[in-house]
């Protein structure tokens, strides 16, 4: 049985639904995760993610870890149960009132107490070694951040044989990014820096997407970014992204063709990008 299963079989139901046991035994083991002086903190926000967040957490709850930890939330202006869950498993949490990733996860990093800040999205289901192994290269010397890589769940629709094709591509991209350009290779929900360079950079709060990728060139300024490569890193999320592009083989399309415009991404550094108009938020 993969490691995931049981976390991936309460996605997506009810949180009525799911068994008190599992519930009572979610809150007791992330009553291990509320160190007054962590050494990471473990920030995971949520935007109606009410059948979704108690797997995430549950996933959390049973990471391996030596040393002090907090795990908070952030409730981006939800108009669903949400606040709910992070009650009932025992999490404490925040109010954003504005609604974007990056306003959520600025929220977190001004009220995370950790050296560590651990980015966390609460649709992804991370293995029993996560924090562990992030804050374990974080802690190398000239490293100011690390990101990891992460997998599909199969399903009906998109069988094992199919992702691992289509993550092997994608993987050997994000790879070959990382060398030149980092800040590309980021992705929100498997990130993690040093928080008190994360403060001095901030997130940018305008954007739509890619506020990660712009802490992280905010902070690659400080030191190196690191691509974790290792497998008791590797998170995993399911196919909704994929699904709203359709099949595996469009999705592939589409990204070749993406990227295929733009090659200098694998060779030449770049320390400024400009907006897309379509990204910004009106405020």
């Amino acid at each position: 049985m993969a490691w995931y299963t049981q976390y991936a079989d309460i996605f997506g139901l009810p949180f009525d639904s799911i068994p008190k046991e599992t519930i009572q035994k979610i809150r007791n083991n992330l009553n291990c995760f509320k160190s007054e002086h962590p050494i990471a903190s473990v920030v995971v926000i949520a935007h109606n993610e009410e059948s979704t967040l108690a797997s995430c957490l549950w996933s959390l709850s049973e990471n391996i870890c030596d040393f002090p930890v907090e795990i908070i939330g952030v409730n981006n202006n939800s108009t669903d149960r949400t606040s709910e869950v992070f009650d009932a498993l025992g999490v404490k949490w925040f109010w954003e009132e504005q609604k974007s990733c990056g306003y959520a996860r600025q929220c977190g990093l001004d009220n995370a107490k950790g050296k560590y800040y651990i980015s966390i999205d609460s649709d992804i289901l991370y293995p029993p070694l996560y924090i562990k192994t992030m804050v374990e290269y974080l802690s190398r010397p000239g490293t100011v951040a690390v990101s990891s890589r992460y997998g599909y769940i199969p399903n009906e629709t998109h069988p094992k044989s199919s992702l691992k094709i289509y993550e092997f591509f994608r993987d050997r991209h994000i790879w070959l990014q990382s060398f030149k350009r980092p800040e590309m290779s980021v992705r929100g929900g498997v990130f993690a820096y040093i928080l008190e360079l994360g403060r001095k950079v901030r997130y940018r709060v305008e954007i739509k997407t890619g506020e990660d990728g712009s802490m992280a060139l905010g902070l690659k300024k400080f030191g190196k970014i690191k691509l974790i490569s290792k497998r008791k890193s590797r998170a995993m999320t399911f196919t909704r992204t994929l699904d709203a592009k359709g099949s595996l083989y469009t999705n592939l399309r589409l990204a070749v063709i993406k990227y295929l415009k733009s090659p200098s991404r694998y060779f030449v550094k770049k320390e400024k990008y400009d907006d897309v108009p379509s990204n910004l938020i009106d405020v």
